[in-house]
């Protein structure tokens, strides 16, 4: 293909009445250089990975959510409605907490905010009760709160995995954005999405795969590359800091790395899934809030995510709370006023 674009630019100085002895060497080896160059790229396949924890994989999957079914009227909140619902996700029955606050409606509708909760061995894990000291500030700030249990928590169906693991979790948390936006009383301009632990990783994910997420808030969130996860469960299974649920999840982690290798032998398959690697993609503004005495989930995830946000020229707001554990207690009243500050800049 080279010899053949040469040849013609050749002849066409030729005809033109410049001699071939007579062109610039320097002109020649150019002009090869960048034609090599562009046909090189266009004959270059883009490498893919084909896990379905590619973040690539991920973004072309559909989401399509469906309507919101109310299955409970539950005992309100002040100024807020609160229900037991379900939705559809891969076929699946999930069910979630929707609370809706009361009062003259917003025109265009009330701003919502996802709620992706952590981790909690997925039996014990209630739709109505969990996470309340975090779900009822932002239902009470005016946001209709969607919070999913994701599949085989609580009474949902399917198996429980882990988003380390499988797409499971992410493909729950996407599909009820989808059906939140089309809910009756829901403004789908203006969706936020708030994760803790566990949740922050699946809200991290959203954010590398969708823009409708116009704000985002990573509570102590388990948001570091997969070489720094990786080194987190190892150091847990040293340990023998895990069991249950979290332990079936550890054996995967374990046989991912002997099946691909590990991300410094096999760069492509790591990078590939790994949400970090895809902070570009990132438009929203974002919240880091962490505790110093978090013992669970190591501080160092949002920190360093902190830096490659700001690296990258994105708009991120980190605060650090000095003494407070996982749940930043004793200062989650005041990381939920900070959270809610936000959100409302925002969305509001």
């Amino acid at each position: 293909m080279v010899n053949i674009i040469l040849t013609f630019l050749i002849l066409v100085l030729v005809i033109g009445g410049v001699s071939y002895s007579t062109l610039s060497r320097h002109m020649i080896a150019h002009t090869v250089e960048q034609v090599t160059k562009k046909v090189s790229h266009v004959n270059s396949p883009t490498p893919t990975v084909s896990s379905p924890l590619a973040i690539a994989n991920m973004r072309h999957k559909s989401y399509p959510g469906s309507d919101i079914a109310i299955e409970q009227t539950l005992s309100p909140g002040e100024n807020y409605k609160r229900y037991l619902v379900s939705y559809r996700s891969d076929g699946l029955k999930i069910y979630s907490l929707l609370t809706v606050p009361t009062g003259t409606k917003p025109k265009d509708g009330w701003p919502v905010i996802m709620f992706n909760h952590g981790y909690i061995p997925p039996a014990s894990y209630s739709t109505a009760s969990s996470y309340a000291v975090m779900i009822d500030p932002l239902a009470a700030a005016g946001y209709i709160v969607m919070a999913p249990d994701y599949r085989g928590n609580n009474n949902s169906q399917g198996i429980p995995t882990q988003p380390y693991i499988t797409p499971d979790y992410v493909t729950d948390s996407m599909n009820a954005l989808a059906s939140v936006k089309k809910y009756k009383d829901a403004n789908p301009e203006k969706i936020g999405v708030f994760g803790h632990s566990m949740g922050g990783n699946i809200t991290l994910h959203e954010l590398v795969m969708t823009h409708d997420i116009k704000a985002a808030e990573l509570m102590a969130g388990t948001v570091g590359s997969e070489s720094a996860l990786l080194q987190w469960w190892n150091h847990r299974i040293s340990a023998h800091s895990i069991i249950g649920n979290d332990l079936d999840t550890s054996k995967v982690v374990q046989q991912m790395v002997k099946d691909n290798g590990t991300p410094t032998t096999n760069p492509t398959y790591w990078n590939a899934i790994d949400p970090t690697q895809s902070i570009s993609f990132i438009t929203a503004p974002v919240q880091l809030q962490v505790g110093s005495a978090d013992v669970e989930v190591p501080l160092d995830f949002s920190i360093t995510l902190k830096n490659s946000l700001q690296s990258a020229g994105k708009l991120v707001d980190y605060h650090e709370y000095s003494g407070a554990d996982h749940n930043l207690s004793p200062d989650t009243a005041t990381a939920m006023s900070m959270s809610i500050a936000f959100f409302n800049k925002y969305l509001k």
